[in-house]
């Protein structure tokens, strides 16, 4: 199994996704836990070293080529209006 050094700064996809639909988290601390910020709604979560290299799916090492964040509509959020 290869091991994988994770660096601040680099953009991962986990398996599931964030409730406000984006997958793609950028890290901000590493470390016995990981800090991760979501690129979608910027929310900031902590998770255990374990559990994050279980849950990672890609990597992309200080977000190069990283595919730009989009996000669902809500349900019930109208075109063309912003809320």
């Amino acid at each position: 199994m290869e091991i994988v050094r994770y660096e601040i700064g680099d953009v991962v996809r986990l398996k599931k996704p964030h409730p406000c639909g984006s997958d793609q988290w950028e890290i901000y601390r590493t470390g016995l836990d990981f800090g991760l910020r979501c690129r979608g709604c910027g929310h900031r979560v902590m998770i255990p070293r374990p559990k994050f290299e279980k849950a990672v799916r890609q990597r992309w090492p200080h977000g190069e080529g990283a595919p730009p964040v989009v996000l669902p509509p809500r349900p019930g959020q109208r075109k063309g209006r912003q809320r």
